[in-house]
């Protein structure tokens, strides 16, 4: 067995208990917070027979490595692999909507893409194992529970991976600044991959070019670019108008 890995703050570890609570090793709580959220969780914990250890401040911040934790910290082991990709794609009944992030290193934007991948309905995020995040306790704490259900994906090559999806009939949307074509022109109720590159450097060259179109996100104000969370939010949810709600 793989050794205990950390999550951190309500949304995280309480999505980790709703969804797998006999992955968690044990769970430490600020002795001092009693509020209702804590009761509500301690509650739930306990029902999950979860084993529960009060602790100092500065006991959770060594643990969250900072700050940040809610007063909630668990050691969890990691969840057995689930499905590959391929595996995924498979098993669809609705055309694919998908997330491919190139470039993003920051845990901070890619939880939060996480996030909006999980609300917008998203079926995958993929990012190359060498331009990319993975994912660890700050990933976890801001994607609130989404990188516990939100199939991440890092592939050793991002452009073949992109050629394997294509080859599959989905058709692959970069999004870059300088693109003729607003998103909101594009067609997203085909099966589609959004591709977003990290603010400032944007999609890798290769990346683009194997790309089969690129579209811009309209800027009305003085700013060039948004963050990508920010972007992939419009991008996913543009398609997720296009499709019906």
């Amino acid at each position: 067995m793989s050794a205990p890995k950390v999550l951190f703050g309500f949304h995280a570890v309480g999505v980790r208990l709703k969804t797998a609570p006999a992955s968690i090793v044990e769970v430490y709580v600020d002795a001092t917070r009693r509020d209702a959220r804590m009761k509500q969780f301690l509650s739930r914990a306990a029902e999950a027979g979860v084993r529960v250890i009060e602790a100092d401040a500065a006991r959770l911040a060594r643990l969250a490595g900072g700050v940040g934790h809610q007063g909630v910290v668990a050691r969890v082991q990691a969840l057995e692999g689930g499905r590959t990709l391929d595996e995924l794609l498979d098993d669809l009944t609705e055309p694919a909507l998908l997330l491919v992030l190139d470039g993003v290193t920051d845990p901070h934007n890619l939880g939060a893409c996480l996030r909006v991948a999980d609300g917008a309905g998203a079926h995958a995020v993929i990012a190359p194992k060498d331009h990319a995040a993975g994912i660890n306790a700050t990933v976890a704490k801001v994607a609130s529970g989404a990188a516990e259900t939100m199939p991440y994906f890092m592939v050793t090559n991002l452009a073949r991976t992109l050629n394997e999806l294509k080859q599959r009939g989905i058709w692959v949307i970069g999004t870059a600044g300088e693109a003729e074509q607003s998103l909101y022109a594009a067609d997203l109720k085909v099966p589609t991959a959004l591709v977003l590159g990290a603010e400032g450097p944007g999609l890798r060259q290769l990346t683009r070019k194997t790309c089969d179109a690129l579209v811009r996100i309209p800027m009305q104000g003085a700013v060039e670019s948004l963050n990508v969370s920010v972007a992939s939010g419009v991008c996913l949810y543009e398609a997720r108008r296009q499709r019906g709600g």
